[in-house]
């Protein structure tokens, strides 16, 4: 605002740092918007949002003190989320329109669209009413109404959503206080919502709502189900147009879908849900991953350790997971002692932290590297459970090393040496390294002290650029003891999936009281770093599935080569070279059904088997064989000894020899 000075207009003038360091000044109360039109108008058309000292805005809102500035467009995440943010909005508009009265719960942004759950009352929707909602919602957009922020006391809020008769809104406010209530409008609809939201609904383009679902509010199965309605909006046509052609591609990558097609796996109502059962394909698939790993680990000086599947109570109220999660973890076990009670392991590391108590340690013995597939179990919400991704009974390939703080360091460097080996030998080669770190300001969800947080989460950040790692840096992300390095990797169709990650723990160690003898003959407290490659081999041979369209390398597939007979007159030769593959190691079946030739290829190919070997007259008199790859075709024929060579080299190699 203007100051007055003996009748003279003086405008206070605010400093904005922009990515490339310089530094600009602007009015006080400018805009991100105002910076973006200042640098271009044609870079202005494109702000959907910014972000001020880390925080993402409106791009109109004010700006009333010196601050750091990204403008945000479609081509940044933070774009997109609140792109696809205002569009949950003016989709909750469109219902307004069409169903009257109609309860809103959270309507939040995701990675790939957007929903909105939704208490339609006595009314009902289905998939045949998502059309007019889109055209309603394309309509709206056309008027290009501004989404306009206000902020409202808590008093008001309370009044306006009672007069709307919406509870779930009501319920939300109860948690806020005076001064972090906000409201937006576009067009005819107002909501509860911290924002940000895009300048205006003209920004979108493209509508396309993609499924309905049911919720219960806050995820509890004791509430009421809800109306949960996915869409997805774009700038333009052909970018829905482009994003459609890839959910049908995600569609038929479908790990469930492929995992009941592929004989891996299975879930039953009678086992559980969120319980995976193992089939003997899937198993050999998932045994085949752990030896991978378990090779690689071993060869640097990993121990392997075994664990129960439950602990007793205190032993993680002594590590914190009790309070912090035990109100996710299933119910407690209670035994016919009186007061003692037990957990189904939800972690391996309080474990790990008792083994390493085993023995007194000496800095010469460090560092200790305690590596397990360990079994862990976490009580999932119904509605959060999704196929491998998202289950209540997994297991980690978990590993826990034990270090003096100068060795932190270069652990976490080879820690992230294996995990970039894993990476690259199952052909993930697109990720980006997540530094994920505390809250900048609110420190009440974690533990420890201010030194070993500001130690832990520098070694990352100072590890991760020694290595070379595209990064990001998120805040509030990181783990309750612990900043993390968390590996985002892209799959074959562009979907990001979070994998690998390693963390630096000085918490733990002190709450239980972990020691070792230094050179200087006296204790001192060692620093734990937690890893696991995979994540979990669940969530990873989800992600794998999708990402190979179950086309398994040929090192990894559960059934590497499938013999095909031509007639039965050949199965005794086909006999013969099973047993021949069998004594190299390779994992290979006979197609002995009475079908012609074609078939058998044909369902083969289907089955996703790397090789096919079709047996004839001419190479059952030859002693050869004739070699089909999958997706590929005849490779010619050769020797079964030649063809062992070579399958035993692309084998050991990990890559695909032609």
């Amino acid at each position: 605002m203007p100051l007055k000075i003996k009748g003279l207009d003086i405008q206070v003038m605010i400093k904005i740092t922009l990515p490339d360091g310089a530094v600009r000044e602007y009015p006080k109360g400018s805009s991100a918007m105002d910076v973006a039109k200042s640098i271009s108008e044609g870079l202005a058309r494109k702000v959907l949002a910014a972000k001020i000292n880390g925080a993402v805005w409106d791009a109109t809102r004010p700006i009333n003190d010196d601050a750091t500035l990204q403008l945000l467009t479609w081509n940044e995440t933070d774009g997109k989320e609140t792109f696809w943010h205002s569009s949950a909005h003016l989709m909750a508009e469109a219902l307004e329109f069409f169903y009257p009265g109609v309860k809103f719960g959270y309507g939040p942004p995701g990675e790939r669209g957007f929903y909105y759950d939704v208490d339609f009352g006595e009314k009902s929707i289905g998939e045949e009413d998502l059309l007019k909602i889109e055209k309603k919602m394309l309509e709206l957009a056309k008027t290009n109404a501004a989404y306009e922020r206000k902020e409202v006391s808590k008093t008001d809020a309370v009044k306006y959503f009672t007069e709307k008769g919406d509870p779930y809104k009501l319920e939300i406010i109860d948690r806020l206080n005076d001064g972090e209530i906000t409201f937006y409008t576009q067009g005819n609809f107002t909501d509860l919502c911290r924002g940000p939201h895009i300048p205006g609904t003209g920004f979108i383009k493209a509508v396309k709502l993609t499924n309905i679902a049911g919720a219960y509010w806050l995820n509890d199965e004791k509430n009421k189900m809800l109306t949960r309605i996915y869409g997805v909006t774009f700038p333009s046509q052909k970018e829905l147009d482009e994003h459609l052609v890839l959910l049908e591609e995600a569609r038929k990558r479908d790990h469930r879908r492929l995992g009941k097609e592929l004989e891996l796996f299975a879930f039953s109502e009678k086992v559980g849900m969120g319980l995976p059962l193992w089939l003997p394909k899937g198993a050999m698939l998932r045994e085949r991953l752990q030896q991978f790993l378990q090779k690689s680990q071993t060869e640097i000086g990993y121990l392997p350790v075994i664990t129960p599947h439950i602990g007793h109570k205190n032993l993680y109220v002594t590590s914190g997971h009790y309070e912090k999660y035990g109100k996710d973890s299933f119910q407690p076990i209670k035994t016919p002692q009186e007061g003692e009670e037990f957990f189904l392991k939800p972690m391996n590391c309080p474990h790990h932290c008792e083994i390493y108590k085993t023995s007194p340690r000496s800095y010469k013995d460090l560092p200790l590297r305690l590596a397990e597939f360990g079994t862990v179990y976490r009580y999932e919400q119904h509605g959060e459970l999704h196929g491998l991704t998202r289950v209540r009974g997994f297991t980690q390939d978990d590993a826990h090393l034990f270090c003096m703080p100068e060795q932190v360091k270069e652990e976490f460097k080879k820690v992230i040496d294996l995990v970039l080996h894993v990476f690259h030998s199952l052909s993930f080669t697109d990720y980006t390294a997540q530094i994920s770190l505390r809250h900048k300001t609110d420190r009440a969800k974690y533990i420890g002290t201010e030194e070993n947080w500001n130690l832990a989460e520098q070694s990352i950040i100072e590890a991760a650029a020694e290595k070379g790692l595209k990064t990001v840096t998120e805040y509030d992300e990181a783990a309750f003891y612990g900043p993390k390095l968390d590996f985002m990797v892209r799959d074959a169709i562009g979907r990001k999936w979070q994998l690998g990650t390693i963390q630096v723990d000085y918490n733990l160690p002190e709450r239980f009281d972990l020691t070792y003898i230094g050179e200087d003959n006296a204790k001192h407290r060692p620093v734990m770093i937690h890893r696991a490659p995979f994540g979990s081999m669940e969530r990873f041979i989800a992600v794998l599935i999708e990402h190979c369209a179950g086309k398994f390398p040929l090192w990894l597939a559960p059934t590497q080569v499938k013999i095909l007979p031509i007639s039965d007159k050949f199965l005794p030769y086909c006999q013969d070279v099973l047993q021949q593959l069998k004594v190299a190691d390779i994992r290979a079946e006979i197609d002995d059904r009475n079908e012609k030739i074609g078939k058998k290829i044909r369902d083969t190919e289907l089955e996703k088997v790397p090789l096919m070997l079709v047996i004839g007259e001419k190479e059952m008199n030859e002693g050869k064989v004739a070699v089909r790859r999958q997706g590929k075709g005849d490779v010619g024929v050769q020797p079964i000894s030649e063809f062992i060579a070579l399958v035993n080299e692309e084998v050991k190699s990990k890559r695909s020899i032609e």
